[in-house]
Protein backbone atom coordinates (compact mmCIF):
# COMPACT_ATOMS: atom_id res chain seq x y z
CA UNK A 1 0.00 0.00 0.00
CA UNK A 2 1.16 3.62 -0.77
CA UNK A 3 0.88 6.15 1.95
CA UNK A 4 0.67 9.64 1.28
CA UNK A 5 1.02 13.08 2.92
CA UNK A 6 -1.52 16.01 2.89
CA UNK A 7 -1.07 19.41 2.84
CA UNK A 8 -0.68 21.91 5.74
CA UNK A 9 -3.15 24.01 3.24
CA UNK A 10 -6.04 23.61 5.79
CA UNK A 11 -4.06 24.82 9.53
CA UNK A 12 -4.23 28.32 11.02
CA UNK A 13 -1.14 30.61 10.07
CA UNK A 14 0.80 28.23 7.53
CA UNK A 15 2.81 30.12 5.17
CA UNK A 16 3.62 29.67 1.81
CA UNK A 17 7.52 28.89 2.56
CA UNK A 18 6.48 26.27 5.24
CA UNK A 19 3.51 24.82 2.36
CA UNK A 20 6.78 25.26 -0.12
CA UNK A 21 8.84 23.78 2.34
CA UNK A 22 6.71 20.46 3.20
CA UNK A 23 6.24 19.55 -0.67
CA UNK A 24 9.85 19.69 -1.08
CA UNK A 25 10.71 17.19 1.93
CA UNK A 26 7.43 15.27 0.88
CA UNK A 27 8.73 14.18 -1.99
CA UNK A 28 12.53 13.72 -0.72
CA UNK A 29 11.21 11.45 2.43
CA UNK A 30 9.27 9.31 -0.22
CA UNK A 31 5.65 10.08 -0.13
CA UNK A 32 3.13 8.70 -2.55
CA UNK A 33 0.96 11.57 -3.07
CA UNK A 34 0.23 15.58 -1.38
CA UNK A 35 -3.23 15.69 -0.51
CA UNK A 36 -5.12 18.43 -0.10
CA UNK A 37 -8.61 19.65 2.01
CA UNK A 38 -11.14 22.10 0.46
CA UNK A 39 -13.43 23.98 1.83
CA UNK A 40 -15.23 27.35 1.29
CA UNK A 41 -15.83 28.97 4.49
CA UNK A 42 -12.94 28.68 6.55
CA UNK A 43 -9.20 30.14 6.16
CA UNK A 44 -7.82 27.22 4.11
CA UNK A 45 -5.51 27.87 1.00
CA UNK A 46 -8.06 26.95 -1.87
CA UNK A 47 -6.44 23.33 -2.79
CA UNK A 48 -5.79 23.83 -6.67
CA UNK A 49 -3.85 26.96 -5.48
CA UNK A 50 -1.78 25.01 -3.07
CA UNK A 51 -0.85 22.04 -5.51
CA UNK A 52 -0.01 24.70 -8.29
CA UNK A 53 3.01 25.94 -5.86
CA UNK A 54 3.41 22.23 -4.91
CA UNK A 55 4.03 21.30 -8.40
CA UNK A 56 6.86 24.13 -8.73
CA UNK A 57 9.14 22.57 -6.01
CA UNK A 58 8.59 18.87 -6.75
CA UNK A 59 9.25 16.73 -9.67
CA UNK A 60 7.59 13.01 -9.01
CA UNK A 61 5.05 13.17 -6.39
CA UNK A 62 1.06 13.22 -7.05
CA UNK A 63 -0.51 16.33 -6.62
CA UNK A 64 -4.35 15.27 -5.38
CA UNK A 65 -7.50 17.34 -4.12
CA UNK A 66 -8.54 14.76 -1.61
CA UNK A 67 -11.20 15.86 -1.39
CA UNK A 68 -12.56 18.64 -3.89
CA UNK A 69 -16.04 19.58 -3.30
CA UNK A 70 -17.05 19.54 -6.30
CA UNK A 71 -20.76 21.26 -6.79
CA UNK A 72 -18.94 24.51 -5.00
CA UNK A 73 -15.95 23.80 -6.48
CA UNK A 74 -16.12 25.18 -10.12
CA UNK A 75 -18.30 24.23 -13.18
CA UNK A 76 -17.06 20.55 -14.43
CA UNK A 77 -15.55 21.85 -17.78
CA UNK A 78 -13.61 24.42 -15.78
CA UNK A 79 -12.63 21.81 -13.54
CA UNK A 80 -11.68 19.56 -16.12
CA UNK A 81 -9.27 22.34 -17.41
CA UNK A 82 -7.90 23.19 -13.96
CA UNK A 83 -6.57 19.66 -13.72
CA UNK A 84 -5.34 19.56 -17.21
CA UNK A 85 -3.36 22.81 -16.81
CA UNK A 86 -2.03 20.96 -13.30
CA UNK A 87 -1.06 18.09 -14.95
CA UNK A 88 0.61 19.89 -18.09
CA UNK A 89 2.22 22.12 -15.36
CA UNK A 90 3.65 19.31 -13.26
CA UNK A 91 4.94 17.65 -15.92
CA UNK A 92 1.95 14.86 -17.11
CA UNK A 93 0.22 12.08 -14.96
CA UNK A 94 0.71 13.65 -11.57
CA UNK A 95 -2.38 15.67 -11.30
CA UNK A 96 -5.22 13.71 -9.09
CA UNK A 97 -9.13 14.91 -8.81
CA UNK A 98 -10.86 13.28 -6.03
CA UNK A 99 -14.00 15.06 -5.97
CA UNK A 100 -16.93 14.89 -4.01
CA UNK A 101 -20.23 16.19 -3.11
CA UNK A 102 -19.16 17.92 0.62
CA UNK A 103 -21.73 18.70 2.90
CA UNK A 104 -21.62 21.57 4.76
CA UNK A 105 -24.79 23.81 3.91
CA UNK A 106 -22.78 27.30 4.76
CA UNK A 107 -20.36 25.84 1.42
CA UNK A 108 -23.19 25.94 -0.49
CA UNK A 109 -25.25 29.12 0.78
CA UNK A 110 -22.19 31.38 -0.44
CA UNK A 111 -21.57 29.50 -3.19
CA UNK A 112 -24.86 29.79 -4.34
CA UNK A 113 -25.91 26.14 -4.98
CA UNK A 114 -28.85 24.31 -3.98
CA UNK A 115 -27.64 20.98 -1.47
CA UNK A 116 -30.28 19.31 -3.10
CA UNK A 117 -28.97 19.33 -6.45
CA UNK A 118 -25.43 18.10 -5.61
CA UNK A 119 -26.64 14.34 -6.83
CA UNK A 120 -27.56 15.12 -9.60
CA UNK A 121 -24.42 17.63 -10.53
CA UNK A 122 -22.11 14.87 -10.11
CA UNK A 123 -23.46 12.73 -11.80
CA UNK A 124 -23.32 15.18 -14.99
CA UNK A 125 -20.09 16.44 -13.90
CA UNK A 126 -17.69 13.66 -13.59
CA UNK A 127 -19.37 12.04 -17.01
CA UNK A 128 -17.97 15.48 -18.61
CA UNK A 129 -14.67 15.85 -16.97
CA UNK A 130 -13.74 11.89 -18.70
CA UNK A 131 -14.77 13.16 -21.87
CA UNK A 132 -12.60 16.41 -21.28
CA UNK A 133 -9.75 14.32 -20.97
CA UNK A 134 -10.58 11.55 -22.90
CA UNK A 135 -10.86 14.11 -25.68
CA UNK A 136 -14.66 12.71 -26.83
CA UNK A 137 -17.57 14.55 -27.79
CA UNK A 138 -16.06 18.12 -28.21
CA UNK A 139 -14.00 17.55 -25.57
CA UNK A 140 -10.64 17.22 -27.33
CA UNK A 141 -11.33 21.38 -27.57
CA UNK A 142 -10.08 21.89 -24.05
CA UNK A 143 -6.92 21.94 -23.38
CA UNK A 144 -3.97 21.68 -22.40
CA UNK A 145 -4.13 18.40 -24.30
CA UNK A 146 -2.85 15.36 -22.12
CA UNK A 147 0.84 13.96 -23.85
CA UNK A 148 0.56 10.34 -24.35
CA UNK A 149 -0.71 8.44 -21.99
CA UNK A 150 0.02 10.94 -19.05
CA UNK A 151 -3.77 12.46 -17.95
CA UNK A 152 -5.15 13.75 -14.43
CA UNK A 153 -6.50 10.24 -12.06
CA UNK A 154 -10.22 10.84 -11.57
CA UNK A 155 -11.25 9.48 -7.77
CA UNK A 156 -14.99 10.03 -6.73
CA UNK A 157 -15.71 9.89 -3.52
CA UNK A 158 -19.03 9.74 -1.29
CA UNK A 159 -20.74 6.63 1.03
CA UNK A 160 -23.90 6.27 -1.13
CA UNK A 161 -24.13 3.76 -3.72
CA UNK A 162 -24.56 6.51 -6.56
CA UNK A 163 -21.16 7.47 -5.44
CA UNK A 164 -19.77 3.97 -5.97
CA UNK A 165 -21.76 3.54 -9.07
CA UNK A 166 -19.96 7.24 -10.42
CA UNK A 167 -17.02 5.71 -9.46
CA UNK A 168 -17.01 2.77 -11.42
CA UNK A 169 -18.39 4.55 -14.26
CA UNK A 170 -16.65 7.47 -15.40
CA UNK A 171 -13.65 7.22 -12.89
CA UNK A 172 -10.26 5.89 -12.24
CA UNK A 173 -11.19 4.71 -8.47
CA UNK A 174 -13.01 5.77 -5.55
CA UNK A 175 -11.86 7.84 -1.96
CA UNK A 176 -12.77 7.44 1.35
CA UNK A 177 -12.82 10.39 3.81
CA UNK A 178 -12.26 10.09 7.41
CA UNK A 179 -13.07 6.55 8.40
CA UNK A 180 -12.04 3.12 10.03
CA UNK A 181 -10.35 0.31 7.68
CA UNK A 182 -13.95 -1.75 8.48
CA UNK A 183 -15.75 1.29 7.27
CA UNK A 184 -13.73 1.05 4.27
CA UNK A 185 -13.59 -2.62 3.69
CA UNK A 186 -17.66 -2.32 3.95
CA UNK A 187 -17.63 0.51 1.04
CA UNK A 188 -14.94 -1.46 -1.05
CA UNK A 189 -17.54 -4.18 -1.57
CA UNK A 190 -19.92 -1.83 -2.95
CA UNK A 191 -17.36 -0.03 -5.29
CA UNK A 192 -16.46 -3.39 -7.06
CA UNK A 193 -19.56 -4.56 -7.02
CA UNK A 194 -20.23 -1.56 -9.43
CA UNK A 195 -16.79 -2.11 -10.59
CA UNK A 196 -17.78 -5.67 -12.27
CA UNK A 197 -21.55 -4.18 -13.51
CA UNK A 198 -19.84 -1.93 -15.84
CA UNK A 199 -17.40 -4.31 -17.11
CA UNK A 200 -14.36 -2.33 -15.86
CA UNK A 201 -10.98 -4.73 -16.01
CA UNK A 202 -8.35 -5.20 -13.35
CA UNK A 203 -8.97 -3.23 -9.87
CA UNK A 204 -10.28 0.26 -9.30
CA UNK A 205 -7.87 2.70 -7.50
CA UNK A 206 -8.86 3.47 -3.93
CA UNK A 207 -7.76 6.06 -1.14
CA UNK A 208 -7.79 6.65 2.08
CA UNK A 209 -7.82 9.83 4.89
CA UNK A 210 -6.32 9.64 8.38
CA UNK A 211 -5.13 12.46 10.89
CA UNK A 212 -1.59 12.70 12.73
CA UNK A 213 0.44 14.71 14.88
CA UNK A 214 3.77 13.81 16.13
CA UNK A 215 6.12 14.65 18.73
CA UNK A 216 5.86 16.79 21.89
CA UNK A 217 3.44 19.29 20.34
CA UNK A 218 0.98 16.70 18.94
CA UNK A 219 -1.53 16.80 21.24
CA UNK A 220 -1.52 20.62 21.66
CA UNK A 221 -1.68 20.25 17.78
CA UNK A 222 -4.37 17.88 16.97
CA UNK A 223 -6.87 19.86 19.87
CA UNK A 224 -6.03 23.09 17.74
CA UNK A 225 -6.85 22.13 14.33
CA UNK A 226 -9.39 19.61 14.71
CA UNK A 227 -11.57 21.29 17.75
CA UNK A 228 -11.77 23.82 15.02
CA UNK A 229 -12.07 21.95 11.71
CA UNK A 230 -14.88 20.42 13.26
CA UNK A 231 -16.15 22.08 15.53
CA UNK A 232 -20.09 22.42 13.77
CA UNK A 233 -20.42 18.32 14.40
CA UNK A 234 -20.40 19.37 18.19
CA UNK A 235 -17.99 18.48 21.32
CA UNK A 236 -18.63 15.04 21.45
CA UNK A 237 -17.98 14.29 17.47
CA UNK A 238 -14.78 16.98 18.16
CA UNK A 239 -13.40 14.51 20.95
CA UNK A 240 -13.66 11.44 19.22
CA UNK A 241 -12.25 12.77 15.88
CA UNK A 242 -9.31 13.82 17.71
CA UNK A 243 -8.55 10.94 19.96
CA UNK A 244 -8.10 9.33 16.44
CA UNK A 245 -5.17 11.37 15.32
CA UNK A 246 -2.20 8.97 15.04
CA UNK A 247 0.37 10.91 18.02
CA UNK A 248 2.77 7.92 18.15
CA UNK A 249 4.78 5.36 15.62
CA UNK A 250 3.32 2.37 16.97
CA UNK A 251 -0.44 4.37 15.87
CA UNK A 252 0.45 5.13 12.33
CA UNK A 253 2.57 1.67 11.73
CA UNK A 254 -1.17 0.25 13.01
CA UNK A 255 -3.52 2.78 10.70
CA UNK A 256 -1.28 1.49 7.71
CA UNK A 257 -1.62 -2.45 8.46
CA UNK A 258 -5.39 -1.94 9.32
CA UNK A 259 -6.02 -0.11 5.93
CA UNK A 260 -4.03 -2.16 4.02
CA UNK A 261 -5.77 -5.71 5.12
CA UNK A 262 -9.06 -3.66 4.11
CA UNK A 263 -7.83 -3.56 0.91
CA UNK A 264 -6.70 0.17 0.51
CA UNK A 265 -4.52 1.16 -1.91
CA UNK A 266 -2.84 4.31 -0.70
CA UNK A 267 -3.76 6.12 2.79
CA UNK A 268 -3.01 9.80 2.99
CA UNK A 269 -2.21 11.21 6.80
CA UNK A 270 -3.48 15.01 7.01
CA UNK A 271 -1.28 17.05 9.34
CA UNK A 272 -2.93 18.68 12.43
CA UNK A 273 0.55 20.94 12.44
CA UNK A 274 2.02 23.37 9.54
CA UNK A 275 5.68 22.27 11.27
CA UNK A 276 7.76 21.05 8.19
CA UNK A 277 9.04 18.50 10.75
CA UNK A 278 6.33 16.46 11.02
CA UNK A 279 6.99 14.95 7.62
CA UNK A 280 9.90 13.77 8.80
CA UNK A 281 8.66 12.27 11.59
CA UNK A 282 6.02 10.87 9.59
CA UNK A 283 8.53 9.05 7.74
CA UNK A 284 10.41 7.48 10.05
CA UNK A 285 7.03 6.15 11.75
CA UNK A 286 6.78 5.13 8.30
CA UNK A 287 9.22 3.62 7.68
CA UNK A 288 10.39 5.28 4.33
Amino acid sequence: MRVGIGLPNAVAGTSGAELRDWAREAEAAGFSTLGTIDRIVYGNYDPLVALAAAAVVTERIKLATTVALGPVFAPAARIAKQFLSLDALAGGGRAVLGIAPGGRPDDYEVADVAMSERGRWMDRAVKQIREIWDGVDGGEQIGPRPVGDARPTLLVGGWVEASYRRAAQYGDGWIMGGGSPDQFRQALDGVRDHWAREGREGEPQTAALSYFALGPDGERAAQAYLGDYYAFLGEEAVGAITSGAARDADTVRAYIAGFEEAGCGELIFFPCSSDPAQVGMLAEAVGL
